[in-house]
């Protein structure tokens, strides 16, 4: 089933069922009146709301259109959001980039960092940036939402526990984190409020797209209206997100509604070394730091500059007939 929650003008927003798309919606407010409440007693939602659904689908109940501008990110804040760095050629690049080899611990001892969950972006809302100095740059990104997870989860259980998938623009301030990073204390000031996809979806809208906890289709990335990246989520990844979620938990439970995102989507080029641009008949990038690396491997020193103000970014992906399967994350960076 798909879900969302509408922009209504309240914290939480309302929760409605979407069509498979993604063009109606029915209000679920008579099951649950948030995406939050549902996940908080999702063993007796989920079948309602599957239910609901299949209405929807057959037109058997009232619809509304759906417009993606009015949708708010399906959760506008979480108890928890927890990223990780599931591409490992991601790190690879950051780190050759600076001459430094990766720690073997890095390929079977996932990175994660604890992002701020209270506020959200809506899917269409502007990316507020206040110097342009900062670095901003985009991450497409997948995600899942959890329901609760026990502590000490194995991989194979925490499977069962991602209820919904959703994409992600992990907004980074890029030079901001050399200097939070110094002081051995993790990402603060330099990872601002992240958007996700109008809607989220659960694994078995993806069919054989969904494999072992993994998305296994092309993530579209484009920036300024041109495409950018089109990496494959489910190529060069090095952990999966019930392994991410497993590592998650490892000390401590999750809550109901814990969103757990897999990092900056990156593939290798067809020869193992860096990818191309799209232009070029590569998979091209998810962010723009990585082609950043990859011309300072190459040149000594990037070109591309990071987003300013009046810059845009779309992030969106099909099925395998070419539908939208969330929507499209469409963003422009803005001057505060």
């Amino acid at each position: 089933m798909k879900l969302a929650t509408l922009n209504d003008g309240t914290r939480d927003g309302k929760l409605v069922v979407v069509s498979k798309d993604i063009t109606r919606y029915c209000a679920a407010d008579n099951i649950a009146p948030t995406l939050q409440a549902a996940l908080d007693d999702w063993e007796h939602c989920a079948p309602k709301l599957e239910a609901l659904y299949r209405d929807v689908e057959h037109q058997a109940v009232p619809c509304e259109r759906f417009h993606e501008r009015e949708a708010h990110s399906p959760l506008p804040r979480a108890y928890q959001w927890a990223d990780g760095s599931a591409y490992i050629n991601h790190v690879e690049l950051v780190r050759k980039a600076r001459d430094a080899e990766v720690p073997e611990s890095f390929y079977h001892d996932p990175l994660m960092y604890q992002g701020g969950s209270d506020n959200f972006l809506p899917p269409r809302a502007d990316i507020p940036l206040g110097n342009p100095e900062w670095g901003c740059d985009m991450e497409g990104e997948v995600a899942c939402i959890t329901d609760d997870v026990p502590m000490g989860v194995s991989v194979a259980d925490a499977a069962d526990h991602i209820k919904l998938l959703m994409l992600v623009n992990d907004v980074s301030l890029r030079g901001l984190i050399p200097g939070e990073l110094a002081k051995g204390f993790g990402f603060f000031q330099a990872k601002p409020s992240s958007a996700f996809s109008p809607v989220c979806v659960t694994p078995d809208e993806l069919g054989d797209a969904w494999k072992d906890s993994v998305i296994h289709l092309p993530l579209n990335v484009d920036y300024n209206g041109e495409p950018f990246g089109r990496a494959d989520v489910g190529q060069d990844a090095t952990f999966s997100l019930a392994d991410l979620v497993a590592h998650a938990a490892k000390t401590r439970p999750l809550g109901a509604g814990t969103i757990i995102g897999s990092g900056t989507i990156s593939n290798k080029g067809e020869d193992g070394g860096p990818g191309k641009p799209v232009s070029q008949g590569g998979a091209g990038y998810s962010c723009i730091a990585e082609i950043r690396m990859i011309e300072t491997i190459a040149n000594g020193s990037p070109s591309t500059p990071f987003m300013s103000a009046g810059d845009t970014v779309a992030i969106s992906m099909n099925d395998k007939d070419g539908h939208s399967i969330f929507g499209t994350i469409e963003q422009k960076v803005v001057s505060v």
